[in-house]
């Protein structure tokens, strides 16, 4: 135990490679946990097929959710951030969508246990329900807003470099590090995320708008009443393959972002207008969903009635994250691409 403690303490200093096998080994645990709980929980045979198409549906569902924009959006502003600190951000995907999965995990256990409090806070309409999803509204907007302004300020200053070295000048490093007065007015209500394991608790707040908790534990009340045989630990594989699908592909989405930012720091001559355009649009969609969600929270928590506030509360973000990835994908390509043909 002493051994594991003080790898924990030093985890900073291990080698990139031995960090991300470490992520992934985590994420493989979470997946054989949730086939343990299921195996352990149908053992007599009893409602199998239904037990293992109820965690398939659980397992999409967390796939689907982890590419909603403002989580994607969350993830990768905060690796832009680490990255332009010269930090390897190899959890940041991993982290927050432990700290969103986790809010889903605890409902499932409450819901399990047959707590009426877990009832009240996931049914819609309720107070619970509402003071929650104000909570987790107004936590990603802020966040999303400060993190939007941050790189916005970085975007505003590497462009500056990139038209002056497209005019010859030397390319200077810290040109692609956030300095302006954005930067410096958001470095004190920043400085609480310093690593990429503080996104646990942003990733938390997040989930407490209970958007996915609803569905997975209706599923499982549901279940419940239909399967009044069925033992608790099948119900709570489900949360758990929830939990396994969102860590997944959310650490391997931090990851990606890493690697594209990495690579604009490391060549910042060649890349420098790529660094440029990535950052820029890692802004607008944090900007862009900050509004939408600030929105919501004021529709929501002030009982407005304007048409802007209730439009910007009714918008679903739910498929628009996979343009996001679409697009930083195609960036990227494009200046591997480019960069191939000029080598």
């Amino acid at each position: 135990m002493t051994s594991i403690a003080a790898l924990y303490r030093d985890r900073a200093s291990l080698p990139l490679r031995t960090r991300a096998l470490l992520t992934f080994g985590a994420v493989a645990a979470l997946h054989a946990a949730a086939v343990v709980l299921l195996l352990a929980g149908t053992i007599n045979g009893q409602g199998q097929p239904l037990n293992w198409g109820l965690v398939l549906t659980a397992y999409l569902a967390g796939v689907k959710h982890s590419y909603d924009w403002d989580h994607l959006a969350a993830i990768d502003n905060s690796t832009r951030k680490f990255v332009a600190q010269r930090q390897d951000p190899v959890s940041v995907g991993f982290a927050f969508s432990l700290g969103h999965s986790s809010v889903v995990t605890l409902a499932g256990v409450l819901v399990i246990a047959g707590a009426s409090l877990a009832g009240g806070l996931m049914q819609d309409g309720s107070t619970g329900n509402l003071v929650l999803g104000l909570i987790g509204s107004g936590v990603s907007g802020l966040f999303l807003l400060a993190m939007g302004l941050f790189n916005g300020s970085a975007f505003a200053r590497s462009a500056g470099a990139y038209l002056r070295a497209r005019n010859g000048a030397a390319v200077d490093p810290r040109d692609l590090e956030p300095r302006s007065l954005v930067a410096r007015l958001l470095a004190r209500p920043l400085s609480s995320v310093r690593r990429p394991r503080n996104i646990y608790v942003i990733g938390f707040l997040f989930g407490l708008g209970f958007d996915t908790a609803t569905t997975i534990g209706l599923l499982m009340m549901t279940t419940a009443a239909s399967l009044a045989g069925v033992p608790p630990l099948a119900l709570l594989a489900l949360p758990l393959a929830f939990a396994a699908a969102m860590t997944l592909c959310d650490s391997v989405n931090g990851m990606a972002m890493m690697r594209m930012y990495r690579s604009a720091l490391d060549h910042p001559r060649r890349t420098l207008g790529f660094n440029a355009l990535v950052t820029g649009i890692s802004a607008v969609s944090a900007l862009f969903i900050a509004v939408i969600t600030l929105g919501g929270f004021l529709h929501a928590a002030f009982s407005l009635d304007d048409p802007v506030t209730g439009w910007l509360g009714s918008i679903d973000l739910g498929d628009a994250g996979l343009l996001l990835v679409a697009l930083l994908l195609a960036v990227w390509a494009g200046a591997a691409l480019k960069q191939r043909k000029a080598g």
